[in-house]
């Protein structure tokens, strides 16, 4: 059988089903648009599935057609992350069902998602952090920018949406805080050293007017291009590499280390894990604990190089 598909299930009832399920995500759910788009593409994959098994009733799926199901995305190498994401899709799915009496039985209720490994985040060490943000040539517009712009992604551990998202409305200087929308647009507040503070008010004094063009509508974004526009992700990785590389540092350094290296420095400082939570903006404090595995390494290397019985 060939791998399943997002297309049109060819079936009447099928689709039905489906697209009343998109609406129960868009209108009552409120979901994204890439979210549902991701949720109805994994569901028309599984009726895909069920047709070409002689299942056009959804009321006839059964806990063995799922497993075989899951096998068969198994056996074509998906991921555990992409089997675990096909599961809550399938999950979100059949609750909808049942909960609005389309169907009798839950068959997805006792499967259970696969055990996803984690591996540890890379990070700088904070000598690496000061080497790139320390030779940063500030003699132009551009510098003058990149110098604010990665200040702030280290200062505040912004992912890189959150970063080129950002407006002027959203720095407190006096209070010394960024208002931030993180994923879900959910609004969250995390602080800014002086540092970074002091290099945006820079930025907007010396830089920022030179980048603005009269005929770009930039909607109060901070960071810009050179043509006046927001900054993209690629514009980002663009800068964070031409200055990485600079100091020797080269393919080791992307946009996202500079976030893990972020959470690292704090928690090896002291910082309580709930607070570093809050300044990420994870909704699920066990997204955070990943940092704890480097800060115990951190610890132990510490222990051997300095303890005299080690």
């Amino acid at each position: 059988m060939m791998l399943p598909q997002p297309m049109s299930v060819n079936n009447e009832y099928l689709e039905g089903i489906l697209s009343e399920f998109v609406f129960y995500l868009s209108v009552e759910k409120g979901l994204s648009k890439n979210t549902v788009e991701s949720y109805q593409s994994d569901i028309e994959k599984f009726l895909y599935f069920c047709l070409e098994n002689k299942i056009d009733d959804i009321r006839k799926v059964d806990k063995t057609l799922l497993k075989n199901y899951l096998e068969f995305l198994n056996k074509n190498e998906f991921s555990v992350s992409s089997l675990s994401r096909y599961i809550s899709s399938l999950r979100s799915f059949f609750n909808y069902l049942y909960n609005n009496g389309l169907i009798l039985n839950n068959p997805i209720e006792k499967i259970d998602s696969p055990k996803i490994s984690r591996n540890l985040p890379e990070v700088l060490t904070i000598e690496e952090v000061f080497s790139i943000l320390d030779n940063i040539p500030t003699e132009d517009a551009l510098g003058i920018r990149d110098k604010a712009l990665l200040e702030v992604l280290y200062a505040c551990g912004l992912r890189v949406s959150e970063l080129i998202n950002l407006k002027n409305r959203d720095i407190f200087y006096g209070e010394g805080f960024l208002k931030v929308w993180g994923k879900g647009s959910k609004e969250r507040i995390v602080p800014i050293g002086n540092i970074a503070l002091d290099w945006v008010k820079m930025y907007l004094k010396r830089s920022r007017p030179q980048l603005l063009k009269n005929d770009v509508d930039t909607k109060d974004i901070l960071f810009l291009n050179s043509r006046g526009q927001k900054l993209s992700r690629m514009g980002v990785w663009k800068i964070i590499r031409l200055h990485s590389a600079r100091v020797g540092l080269g393919d080791r350094v992307y946009p996202h280390i500079f976030r893990h290296s972020f959470a690292t420095h704090l928690l090896q400082g002291g910082a309580d894990i709930r607070s570093v939570q809050e300044m990420l903006g994870h909704s699920d404090i066990s997204t955070t604990q990943i940092y704890t595995h480097l800060t115990k390494d951190y610890l132990i290397e510490i222990h051997k190089t300095f303890h005299p019985r080690a």
